[in-house]
């Protein structure tokens, strides 16, 4: 008999970690509806065949933290985005850290820039390991901030 695996409960919101990369601080929102993971990306460019170089911003208010990244390009494909309409987008594979779990997931690259979220952590990014607590946030990342709090607010 097998037993069933121990899931992670993580919030509507986290914050994810990018080990590959380099990179940490990435506020993502927890999106069960969406199939597929997306990440805010500037200065998208093709690079040698089959490769891409972007930037990440962190942060949620200027001035923004760039890192850049170059990556595999793994696929492309025709994705139907929150507006309804569809658009052909780079699809990239990397390694998330979240609530001490590390996977290989598989992120759209894309403007979010209007977003609240830049990031997008769709279900199959979380199939097998995690279940959300919408009534929660943060469950099993510290919140981040882009500015140190104002006193004066209490």
């Amino acid at each position: 008999m097998k037993l069933p695996r121990q899931r992670i409960v993580i919030g509507w919101t986290e914050t994810v970690e990018f080990p590959d990369w380099n990179l940490g601080g990435v506020r993502a929102k927890i999106d069960t509806g969406a199939r597929t993971s997306a990440l805010h990306v500037e200065n998208l460019e093709e690079r040698n065949p089959g490769r891409v170089r972007f930037d990440v911003m962190i942060g949620r208010k200027a001035p923004f933290r760039r890192h850049t990244v170059t990556a595999r390009v793994i696929k492309r494909a025709r994705v139907r985005s929150s507006n309804g309409r569809h658009e052909e987008r780079c699809f990239v594979r990397t390694t998330i850290l979240l609530g001490g779990c590390l996977r290989e997931i598989e992120l759209s690259l894309v403007s979010r820039g209007k977003m609240l979220f830049r990031m997008l952590l769709g279900r199959k990014a979380l199939e097998h390991d995690f279940l959300v607590d919408v009534s929660r946030r943060h469950v099993v990342s510290p919140r981040t901030r882009s500015k140190p709090p104002n006193p004066r607010r209490r």
